[in-house]
């Protein structure tokens, strides 16, 4: 842990210096954590919350009281929980920060976010899907109508995703308004709305004068209530494709917790285009990652999940090295691609469709689910088997996947029962009988026989002529 000299060194100095530090290694968050004898500041790298320094107690609230005047907060009300924003340049570093206050029994609680747009600003290309998956999703965001659906938990890269999907769709001929809460990033071309709920000026309110607006492309910062599903996919059916975010685990919990918003199952069915989960797993580091060979249960989950056998797997270095922590350098997306087929539209609107009837008819499309994705990762190197367990219930997933052959199985054995009845069918159906007709040469050559009772006709010289 790194210690500061506050007797020498000014508290300004201290908040640049751990700001700059922060963002030097590539941390998410900085956390200020007030306990009862110090305040401790931990840095978010990679998911994990690693210890940086310990404040003295009695420096506490001078450190928290600058970093509220930096990002424009009421420095004399440490009561109430505030938020505020820090942009400009710290230390040489040009950065965009988002700050959140938080009153506890030992003080206040100070979170600062440190907004990183690399990755929206790098495309999609780079967020890390795979061949079959990048070519549906290309395939969704071509289509000029509908909705789409980027879910996952907290910190789970939904806002990067969309964000480079926009980045994708923002041409001079089209008109894209967004509205969010907050702007996490601002794009040049886009129009874009702060939500200010303590105005009134909620989702709903804006997405109403939004479709006033001839929209293009309509981003919605997150679908958090009925109302807001609702308009959105009206907005969708009305010729206007819609992105947005819900905090669901996969696509079959997503399409559940818009039909429990109470939308109109024939709406959804015709509005939705597709849903992207996604989850973030550390990422291996490509200097130090070793070699080893895989358990049983591993080459369970892989003879299951992929049909494959595996016998080394890539584990990280907890040694780790120079450019790593503890095997661990950046992160990477897993992801589960759907898109809505015409035989999940007709399940949506059957009301009677059960849960597990569902589930079984949504995975057993050409959809790849986030444990596939994520294994055919560990295969690639890229990150670790500890890391998908950590990040996807395998379990949940192998049985869901393990019902989905069952159900293939069985409508391959329908098929081929289907096909023995043609061929039996065919078989006992009498054939007519064939039917040749002569030729005129071989009629005048080779008369045919007279019917019974009649007389032939004796050719002489003057009718063979």
């Amino acid at each position: 842990m790194v210690a500061y000299d506050f007797t020498k060194v000014p508290v300004i100095k201290v908040v640049d210096d751990i700001i700059v530090r922060a963002a030097n290694m590539e941390a998410s968050d900085i956390h200020f954590d007030p306990r009862e004898n110090d305040l401790l500041v931990r840095f978010r790298v990679d998911g994990d919350l690693k210890d940086y320094t310990r404040v003295p107690k009695i420096y506490e609230r001078n450190l928290i009281t600058r970093i509220k005047l930096i990002s424009n907060m009421n420095i004399t009300e440490n009561r109430l929980p505030q938020d505020g924003a820090i942009k400009g340049v710290i230390g040489g570093l040009s950065l965009d920060m988002r700050v959140s206050t938080l009153p506890t029994n030992e003080g206040e609680k100070c979170v600062i976010r440190i907004l990183d747009y690399t990755r929206s600003l790098s495309g999609i290309e780079s967020l890390g899907f795979s061949h079959t998956n990048f070519e549906k999703l290309k395939r969704m965001i071509e289509v000029p109508n509908g909705i789409i659906l980027i879910t996952g938990a907290t910190g789970s890269g939904k806002s990067t995703t969309v964000y480079s999907i926009l980045q994708r769709l923002n041409k001079a001929e089209t008109n894209i308004i967004t509205v969010e809460d907050p702007i996490e990033m601002n794009i040049e071309g886009l129009n874009q709305v702060q939500v200010n709920s303590e105005i009134g000026l909620d989702f709903a309110t804006v997405l109403r004068s939004i479709l006033r607006q001839d929209p293009n492309i309509i981003l919605i910062g997150e679908i958090r209530d009925s109302e807001t599903a609702k308009i959105a996919v009206r907005a969708s059916i009305t010729g206007h494709l819609v992105l947005s975010t819900v905090h669901t685990n996969n696509s079959l919990s997503t399409i559940e917790r818009l039909l429990d918003m109470n939308v109109e199952r024939y709406l959804l069915s015709s509005a939705l285009t597709g849903i992207i989960s996604q989850r973030l797993a550390k990422m291996l580091c490509p200097h130090c990652r070793k070699k080893v060979a895989p358990d049983a249960y591993q080459k369970k989950v892989f003879q299951l999940a992929l049909g494959k056998e595996v016998t080394e797997l890539y584990v990280a270095n907890e040694e780790g090295c120079e450019h790593c922590i503890h095997g661990y350098h950046g992160r990477i997306a897993v992801q589960e691609v759907l898109v809505i087929n015409d035989a999940i539209r007709d399940a949506l609107n059957n009301e009677t469709l059960e849960r597990d009837e569902l589930r079984k008819m949504v995975y057993t499309s050409d959809v790849i689910t986030l444990l596939q994705d994520g294994l055919d990762k560990v295969l690639a190197g890229i990150t670790s088997f500890d890391e998908i367990y950590r990040i996807i219930d395998i379990d949940d997933d192998l049985n869901v996947l393990l019902e989905s052959k069952e159900k293939q199985e069985e409508k391959q054995e329908e098929k081929q029962e289907d096909l023995k009845q043609e061929k039996s069918k065919n078989k006992n159906t009498v054939s007519p009988p064939q039917i040749t007709i002569p030729s005129l040469d071989s009629f005048f050559t080779n008369p045919p026989m007279p019917y019974p009772g009649t007389v032939p006709i004796k050719q002489t010289e003057d009718n063979k002529n």
